[in-house]
């Protein structure tokens, strides 16, 4: 039956053309340095004060390094086909919008339901981070107050994550260029905190601290994890253990991959864009490039200081951070400007999250797969309003009553499936649709497409069994709401059923 298919494709033509419609219509103030400003503030976060050092002691030894950098190859590898779409197809969405021209709808909203668990769960997950340092930061000028205060019956409310989370909502409501703004003399402070600890740093390092490099892996005991909560892959491989050794490795490139999380978000913001085919590709290489090299050197610095043993989470459960290896040496100063470089840089982070969640669930509006309703612009500002309060509702719900810490790995799951199926859309739409003007065009295609394919399944494959577990119950929740309203809500269905466009193979197309 025409308009059904659960593959109908909306064509790039048509996707751009709805960019016009008034009641929805974003305004285009955004340039390369705004988009660089975005990708760097959000991806330089608490990881790169306190995942090295963690993922250092815990997991991989001084070569988490190299774990940085194979991380940093799937990014970019994957970020080279993010940067011919974004130039290609400069609409809100990101992954979503891609899909959609490329695998049809029903991936499309799949896919879309993957980038709301990764950027709504990731924004409540850094916001409760972001409340912790303000509480550290708060002791250090003299104020002792408490974060987070108990409720009853167990249950917590996190006042710092969910005041940061109302503020940041207020302020993308108010524009993304103020957010721009804002964003470029919060991400100054910050790298220069990471500056300065990097050089500090240098004088401590001693070259003895980098042997071994890949720590041999330790035997597995009764008192170890169990073994679902090892990689995937160390389990398929018959690996005992995934700390240290090369399992130890796969598995710190995995994790610190949350710390690359970010640089995509850039490509939500297209439509925002003065000039996409340009700006885009620009802003999405240029943040990770830059991310990249800070990373690493806070992973060399950290791994020289002290011996890798002494980064490993102790007893009580209390991990390691950058400050760690300043205090052995007795720089207890360098705790302090970590505290406010942390807090500093997270708050841009949970921003930019919030502003990739709004443009998703934004993208989804608009085509009728979720209340069309949230996708109308408020006519001064031209920002999503009704979508913004939403996401700030969920999120502030998320960050403020339950505990997120544990679900990095499943940020970190969606993310990857993402990247795949947009170098896999690359491919695709080069062949289906070889005519359209692309302002960048990915290198060596399709076998860069298809090494970030390769990249991104392996380290999906190094995340923990149960992080698959949750992300499959995750997913089949999301095809019970696309069956249950999207599907018969779909833009794109009811312009197939009323003869708008071609149920066969005009602009748009379906099974």
């Amino acid at each position: 039956m025409p308009g059904t298919g659960l593959w109908r494709t909306k064509s790039v033509e048509q996707s751009i053309l709805d960019t016009d419609e008034p009641d929805t219509k974003l305004r285009k103030n955004l340039g390369t340095w705004d988009l660089i400003v975005f990708g760097v503030s959000v991806v330089i976060g608490a990881g790169i004060f306190t995942l090295a050092a963690r993922t250092a002691g815990d997991m991989t030894g001084p070569s988490v390094s190299l774990a940085f950098v194979l991380a940093a190859i799937a990014c970019g590898l994957a970020a080279l086909c993010y940067a011919e779409f974004a130039s290609t197809v400069p609409v809100a969405g990101s992954a979503y919008t891609y899909s959609y021209a490329t695998f049809g709808e029903f991936i499309a909203w799949i896919i879309g339901w993957d980038l709301i668990l990764e950027f709504a769960v990731a924004a409540a997950a850094v916001a409760k981070g972001w409340s912790v340092y303000l509480q550290q930061v708060l002791g250090l000028i003299g104020v002792d107050v408490k974060t987070s205060f108990e409720l009853g019956g167990g249950l917590q409310f996190d006042w710092g994550a969910v005041a940061l989370v109302a503020v940041l909502s207020t302020l993308l409501a108010l524009g993304t260029k103020l957010s721009a703004r804002v964003s470029l003399v919060i991400t100054l402070i910050k790298v220069g905190v990471v500056l300065l600890v990097i050089v500090v740093g240098l004088a401590y390092i001693n070259t003895d601290n980098y042997t071994p490099f890949i720590p041999p892996a330790t035997e597995a005991s009764a008192s170890d994890a169990p073994a679902i909560e090892q990689s995937l892959l160390s389990l398929i491989l018959g690996g005992e253990t995934s700390t240290f050794g090369i399992f130890g490795l796969l598995a710190g490139a995995s994790l610190v991959f949350f710390a690359f999380i970010g640089f995509d978000i850039v490509a939500t913001t297209a439509e925002e864009t003065r000039n996409p085919q340009k700006n885009a590709p620009r802003g999405i290489l240029g943040s990770l490039a830059i991310v990249t090299v800070l990373y690493v050197a806070v992973a060399l610095v950290v791994t020289g200081m002290v011996p890798y043993t002494a980064l490993a989470t102790d007893e009580s459960g209390t991990r390691s951070t950058l400050a760690t290896a300043f205090a052995l040496h007795g720089v207890n100063w360098a705790a302090a400007i970590i505290a406010v470089g942390a807090l500093v840089g997270l708050t841009t982070v949970v921003m930019v999250l919030l502003l990739g969640q709004t443009r998703v669930l934004f993208a989804m509006s608009r085509d009728g797969l979720v209340p069309r309703g949230l996708a109308k612009t408020d006519p001064k500002r031209g920002t999503p309003m009704r979508a913004t309060l939403l996401v700030a509702v969920v999120v502030l719900a998320a960050a403020g009553f339950f505990p997120a810490d544990k679900l990095e790995e499943m940020v970190n799951v969606g993310t990857l499936f993402a990247f795949v199926l947009v170098s896999l859309g690359v491919i695709v739409l080069r062949r289906t649709r070889p005519d359209l003007p692309r302002g960048f065009r990915a290198p060596l295609v399709p076998l860069v497409p298809i090494l970030a394919i390769l990249a991104c399944v392996w380290l999906m494959l190094n995340l923990t069994a149960l992080t698959w577990v949750r992300f499959v119950v995750w997913m089949v929740a999301g095809v019970v709401i696309y069956f249950l309203y999207g599907r018969n809500h779909s833009r794109l269905g009811e312009r197939i059923r009323a003869g708008e466009v071609s149920a066969g193979g005009g602009s748009d197309s379906t099974e």
